[in-house]
């Protein structure tokens, strides 16, 4: 079955060539979602989110999806390609939770967004915490592997000390 969908805007960012692993909040740059001018409307009460999904198309890709992944920050640990995050995917859908600064026509302003500058947008959906947070939520196969707290530091893409 073929399935299309259409970009409703663009995302911007300062990222040309390369980008974070995953969103970085305190990023100072500017991150924008510019939708097109007939979805404006579709923003009403948007500001009133602290959080929204940004779902885009990741259309930069060069690679072709594997079904087994070696994640960069996991050294020679293998898993499924649905057990990962890897960009390279059947379907190169893109899903970054960000901060809503502002909404100003119809642009929103966010956090630090983690692709490059240009990518299509697809759809936008509020952040909601009971429905979005899951107190039972687990790392998975990340639990098992050593420095734990170390990787995570590279899956979020903060710099540190290595």
């Amino acid at each position: 079955m073929e399935i299309r969908f259409q970009a409703i805007g663009i995302i911007h960012t300062p990222y040309k060539e390369s980008a974070p692993y995953q969103p970085v909040e305190e990023a100072e740059d500017e991150f924008t979602a510019v939708l097109e001018p007939r979805y404006e409307a579709g923003l009403f009460k948007l500001e009133k989110f602290r959080y929204i999904y940004l779902i885009y198309y990741i259309d930069r890709l060069n690679v072709q999806p594997k079904m087994h992944v070696k994640p960069p920050w996991a050294g020679s640990v293998e898993v499924g390609l649905f057990a990962s995050r890897s960009p390279a995917r059947p379907n190169p859908i893109g899903l970054s939770v960000v901060k809503v600064k502002k909404v100003e026509g119809n642009v929103v302003y966010t956090s630090g967004l983690d692709v490059f500058d240009g990518t299509p947008l697809l759809d936008i959906k509020p952040y909601i915490r009971e429905l979005d947070s899951k107190e039972d939520a687990n790392y998975g196969w990340i639990e098992g592997l050593d420095n734990r707290e170390h990787l995570m530091l590279h899956i979020k893409g903060i710099p540190h000390k290595y």
